[in-house]
């Protein structure tokens, strides 16, 4: 399988780059600003890409694969840009590659309005806006196979390997854990077409993908 990360070089991005790498008979095709940064592997293809540029240009970048998981953020630098115009063209150009699986991380509140509004929104209010819109078109404005991630707050804590999807249990995702249900879930159709809240917590990450 062909599998595209972009965002290849960020906190997650990198840890689902070396969880697919695992797996010698999947190609990653490991996309970045700064392709020099990514991890070497015998099956990864590190590729230059920026989300700032044009649509046109994107699609010129990108490789024709199997399916395509967008972990790439800003940090609350440039949300616009990257967080949610970056998203939405990606989205555009993959469509227009023939890339129909599409899973993307996005964060606990996104799909909740509420979660950035009125008298007392959230402190990344501004960053949940972005995940939101970009949600909304994947959701809306494609027919793309799409996955939504929802974890809550990532930690460096070492992956437990033991998950809760499609409720939250605990306030925080190990990054790790969310690397390895990102590797889980882009190969498993039957999570296509669902939004799944994400934290850690008490199930085997294979036996909760699989019951969701």
């Amino acid at each position: 399988m062909k599998i595209i990360v972009i965002g290849a070089t960020g906190r997650v991005g990198k840890q689902v780059v070396s969880k697919l790498a695992e797996n010698k008979s999947d190609q990653v095709l490991a996309g970045a600003r700064k392709p020099e940064n990514i991890e070497k592997g015998s099956n990864i293809k590190p590729f230059k890409i920026d989300l700032h540029d044009t649509k046109d240009n994107i699609l010129k970048v990108l490789p024709e694969a199997d399916a395509l998981i967008f972990t790439a953020g800003s940090g609350g630098k440039d949300l616009l840009q990257v967080d949610l115009n970056g998203a939405v063209k990606v989205m555009i150009e993959a469509a227009k590659r023939g890339i129909d699986r599409f899973v993307m991380l996005s964060s606990k509140g996104s799909l909740t309005p509420d979660s950035f509004s009125g008298d007392n929104p959230s402190p990344l209010a501004n960053y949940l806006i972005s995940k939101h819109f970009a949600d909304l078109w994947l959701i809306k404005n494609t027919a793309l196979d799409y996955t939504i991630l929802q974890p809550t707050t990532l930690t460096e804590t070492p992956g437990s390997g033991k998950v809760s999807l499609g409720e939250y249990t605990k306030n925080e995702n190990s990054i790790e854990n969310v690397a390895d249900v990102l590797a889980e879930i882009v190969k498993d159709d039957h999570t296509i077409g669902k939004i799944l809240p994400m934290s850690d917590g008490a199930t085997p990450i294979t036996d909760a993908v699989a019951e969701v």
